[in-house]
C-alpha cells in the first residue's frame, strides 16, 4: 500500500496523472489548513495549493541526476532572498507542502496522503485547544501620566478590582520628558474592558491617553 507507484523501468502517463492529481489535492488541503484560525494572504494560500506539485515536478525531473539536481538547488536558495519571512505557521505549512511534493515525486502518494492527515488531525487538535496560547483575557494597558504623579502604587486598588493580576512591564518619558508612558500586562476579570474601569483611570492619570488591547506576539522569525 505504501509503496511508490512509480516502477523501475521510468515514469509512466498514468503514474505522473495519479500523483500530479494527488498533489494538488493535498494542496489544496494544506491551503485550507493553514487558512484554520489564521489569516493568510490570498498569494500565499495560493502558492501553499500549487507548492505540492512544483516540487512533486521537481523531484522527478532530477531523479538520479545529480548534476540537475544541484542545479536546481541553486535556483531554489535565490527564493529566499526574494521573499518577505513568515510567521513560524506559514513556514511549517511550506515544509509540509514540500514534504508532500518529496513524496508524491517519488510516488510515494498513499504515503503522503496518510502523513497529511496525521499531520492536519494533529495541527487541528493543537489549534481548537489554544495549545501555546496565552491567557483569553490578558490585555496590554497603556497608561500616561503627567511626570509630577508618581506611578509607583498608583492604580494598584484599580487593579486589584478589575483584574485577577498586573504586572508593569514598561516605563518610558514622551513630551521632552513631561510625561511618563507606563505599560502593564494585565489580565482581566472580564472578558471585556469595563469602561468604569477606563473613566476611574482617567480620572487618576488626568484624562490623558490610555490604551487597551491583546497584547502582540511575535510569530515571524
Amino acid at each position: 500500500m505504501l509503496d511508490s507507484i512509480i516502477s523501475g523501468s521510468g515514469l509512466s502517463l498514468t503514474s505522473f496523472l495519479i500523483c500530479t492529481a494527488v498533489s494538488l489535492i493535498l494542496g489544496l488541503a494544506v491551503a485550507g489548513l493553514c487558512m484554520v484560525k489564521n489569516k493568510a494572504s490570498k498569494s500565499f494560500v495560493l502558492a501553499l495549493a500549487v507548492l505540492p506539485a512544483v516540487v512533486q515536478m521537481v523531484i522527478m525531473l532530477v531523479n538520479g541526476n545529480i548534476g540537475a539536481g544541484v542545479a536546481v538547488a541553486g535556483a531554489f536558495s535565490l527564493v529566499r532572498f526574494r521573499s518577505a519571512s513568515g510567521s513560524a505557521r506559514e513556514i511549517a505549512m511550506i515544509f509540509l507542502a514540500m514534504a508532500i511534493g518529496l513524496a508524491t515525486g517519488m510516488g510515494y502518494v498513499a504515503a503522503a496522503a496518510i502523513f497529511f492527515v496525521i499531520l492536519a488531525l494533529f495541527i487541528l487538535l493543537l489549534t481548537f485547544t489554544r495549545f501555546g496560547a496565552g491567557k483569553e483575557n490578558e490585555r496590554s494597558l497603556k497608561i500616561t501620566i503627567p511626570e509630577d504623579l508618581d506611578y509607583d502604587g498608583l492604580f494598584d486598588d484599580l487593579f486589584q478590582r478589575y483584574t485577577s493580576s498586573h504586572e508593569l512591564e514598561k516605563v518610558k518619558t514622551s513630551n521632552m520628558g513631561t510625561l511618563y508612558e507606563l505599560e502593564y500586562k494585565v489580565v482581566l476579570k472580564d472578558e471585556q474592558m469595563p469602561r468604569a474601569f477606563l473613566d476611574e483611570l482617567r480620572c487618576r492619570n488626568g484624562n490623558l491617553n490610555i490604551s487597551c488591547g491583546k497584547p502582540v506576539t511575535k510569530e515571524a522569525l
